[in-house]
């Protein structure tokens, strides 16, 4: 018999591709989403590359009551993987309420009905930023913790936490928390990607949203950081790398192969990547070039983050395998994919 997973956030970006690889691996999945920043039509294109459409309900998870009558309806899930989240750094910083409010508020909810209907293992989406300003590179996970420099960040680091306390009083729940770096790409499919609603706060959907006309021109927050070229640094790897680290994180929770009942895994190449780094990949394999310019440095953002992910690769037989040029490649295929209607 399959066993099931549920996937909040599921219709996301980071969601939808990990979705796909555990269906992929066998897994019954059902999905959850408010939909805020994703459509319904998800599914359909998971469906394309699967061939199983996968459970869907819409639901506001802020909501405990709606969150308490789902998780009631999938008792038999084998576990959780907590996407659900605001994700906007610069929004953050602006809106620290409405982040603080939406991101914890998920989270307790979600633990407390796994809890009830004793749903034990965890995967928590969690950021690099929750090592705030690093004083060593590449990081590792033994990096202290710091107050993050986002309220968006610093919802990550406050969430590790719940997870943690709970962990040392709860026997029963086993729980992994992995730490993205900067995911960007497409499915090699072209049928799912980044799709964000509105103005795009990541860098990747805004390069391809400027060679398509659709934006004026890049801004590039920046170009005096104490980097090789003045633009911010980050690890970038490609989403589908990521999402499959899921399915390994996963699997070790259901084979109690975890060393505690708590652990953290950085997800990355271990490679930095300026901004102007990603530009050239993009221009190299598209052959576009693009109208972009400086503007001030935007709040919240370090000057370099990227991580060494042995440990991963130790523990979880993970490694991320796709070049900066294939996630470039990918992005833009991808956007052209929805220039054209898909």
């Amino acid at each position: 018999m399959k066993q099931k997973i549920i996937i909040t956030g599921g219709t996301g970006y980071i969601g939808s591709h990990t979705a796909v690889e555990f269906i992929m691996k066998g897994f019954n999945v059902v999905l959850v989403d408010d939909l805020s920043n994703s459509e319904v039509s998800v599914l359909d294109r998971i469906q394309e590359i699967t061939g199983t459409k996968p459970l869907f309900e819409q639901i506001d998870l802020t909501d405990n009551n709606r969150t308490k009558s789902f998780f009631n309806t999938h008792k038999d899930a084998s576990g959780v993987i907590n996407f659900a989240a605001l994700k906007a750094v610069g929004e953050s910083v602006k809106k620290p309420i409405k982040y603080y409010h939406n991101n914890i508020n998920i989270l307790l909810n979600v633990l407390e009905n796994m809890e009830n209907q004793g749903i034990f293992n965890l995967i928590f989406s969690s950021s690099a930023t929750v090592y705030g300003l690093p004083d060593v590179l590449p990081i590792t996970e033994e990096n202290q913790t710091k107050r993050p420099t986002s309220p968006y960040g610093n919802t990550k680091k406050v969430a590790e936490e719940i997870i943690e306390d709970l962990t040392k009083v709860s026997e029963s729940l086993n729980a992994i928390s992995l730490r993205y770096f900067n995911p960007i790409g497409a499915h090699d499919s072209l049928k799912i990607g980044e799709a964000p609603n509105g103005i795009p706060n990541n860098l990747m959907p805004f390069i391809t949203q400027t060679a398509a006309g659709i934006r004026s021109e890049l801004k590039i927050f920046g170009n005096d950081y104490d980097t090789p070229d003045g633009t911010a640094v980050r690890d970038y790897l490609h989403v589908v790398d990521l999402a499959k680290a899921h399915v390994l994180a996963f699997e070790r929770l259901i084979s109690n192969q975890s060393k505690s009942n708590f652990e953290v895994y950085n997800l990355g190449t271990g490679t930095g990547y300026s901004v102007l780094d990603v530009i050239n990949s993009f221009e190299k394999t598209t052959g576009i070039s693009l109208n972009y310019s400086y503007d001030k440095r935007r709040d919240g953002d370090v000057p370099q983050l990227y991580s060494n992910p042995n440990k991963a690769q130790t523990n979880l037989n993970w490694k991320a395998l796709l070049t900066l040029d294939d996630m470039t490649l990918s992005s833009w295929k991808w956007e052209q994919n929805l220039r054209n209607g898909y």
